[in-house]
C-alpha cells in the first residue's frame, strides 16, 4: 500500500479540510510496522463514543494529541509520562507507521493511535469533559494568506476542542509561525470556555521536548512560539446551562 491514503479516507462533514493527503513514500519498515501493531495500538475509526479507560485499560489522565506528524514527539512524551495514557490522531500513512515503530522498539503502554480525521474523530468519538490535555505542535502553516482558511485551530475547532477538556485540562499548541501564533492566542483568547496561563505566550512546557529541526530554527534565530490554555474550573456548569438553553 505505498503511497496510499485510502484506508482514512473519511466522509464529506462539511468543514474545511486542514490536511492534504499526500501520496508520499512509505518505507517498507514503517509499512511492515504498522501492519504489526495497529491491531494491537490502532483505534478504528467508528462514529460512537470511545470508552478511553478500556481502550488503555485504566484509569489515568488521558491526552490527544492532533497531527503527530512522524512520532517522535509523542513517544518521547509518552515515555517521559508514564502515568498518562496519549491518543494519537494522525492522517498520513509513513507517520503512523513512523509512531508504531518508535512504540515497539521502546515499549510504550500508553500510546494508541487513530488514523483519521480528527475534527470527526473529536466530535463523533470523543466524550464532552474528559481529556486532561491535547496537543497541537507545529500544525500545518498555511503561510499564503489564501490558504489561511485551511488552518487547524479556527473557532469551530477550539470550540469543539475545548469542550472535550475536562474543566482544568490544557490545550497546548506550538507554531514557528509568527502570524499563527497570533491568531492561535487570539482564537483561544476569545473562546468563553478556556483561559490563558500566563499573560500572553507560554514558555515552552517541559513535557514538549524540542525536535532537531525546532534546535536548528533557533540556532538560525527562528521564532517558536507557545500557546497554553486551560479550561475554566466553573466551565462545566455554565456549559451544561446554554446547552439547556439550545434545547
Amino acid at each position: 500500500m505505498v503511497g496510499q491514503e485510502s484506508d482514512c479516507t473519511a466522509p464529506q462533514s462539511g468543514h474545511i479540510r486542514s490536511f492534504v493527503r499526500r501520496q508520499g513514500r512509505v518505507s517498507s519498515a514503517q509499512q511492515r510496522y504498522r501492519e504489526a501493531m495497529m491491531g494491537s495500538i490502532g483505534v478504528p475509526y467508528s462514529p460512537a463514543r470511545l470508552d478511553l479507560d478500556a481502550l488503555f485499560g485504566r484509569t489515568a489522565p488521558q491526552i490527544l494529541e492532533i497531527g503527530f506528524g512522524m512520532g517522535e514527539t509523542s513517544a518521547a512524551i509518552a515515555a517521559g509520562h508514564p502515568e498518562n495514557d496519549y491518543l494519537g490522531i494522525e492522517v498520513h500513512t509513513p507517520g503512523v507507521g513512523s509512531l508504531c515503530k518508535l512504540v515497539a522498539e521502546m515499549g510504550l503502554a500508553n500510546q494508541r493511535i487513530v488514523q483519521h480525521d480528527a475534527v470527526e474523530v473529536l466530535r463523533e468519538m470523543i466524550a464532552p469533559a474528559t481529556l486532561a490535555g491535547i496537543h497541537i505542535f507545529f500544525p500545518d502553516p498555511w503561510p499564503k494568506k489564501r490558504h489561511h482558511k485551511r488552518r487547524l485551530l479556527q473557532p469551530p475547532l477550539v470550540s469543539l476542542l475545548a469542550s472535550r477538556l475536562r474543566p482544568g485540562g490544557y490545550l497546548h499548541c506550538a507554531t514557528d509561525w509568527d502570524d499563527y501564533a497570533q491568531q492561535m492566542l487570539a482564537v483561544l483568547s476569545s473562546d468563553a470556555l478556556l483561559e490563558n496561563t500566563v499573560p500572553d505566550f507560554a514558555p515552552r512546557p517541559d513535557h514538549r521536548p524540542q525536535t532537531k529541526f525546532e534546535q536548528r530554527g533557533l540556532r538560525l534565530g527562528h521564532g517558536v512560539w507557545d500557546v497554553v490554555f486551560r479550561r475554566r474550573q466553573d466551565s462545566l456548569e455554565a456549559e451544561n446551562d446554554r446547552q439547556d438553553q439550545l434545547a
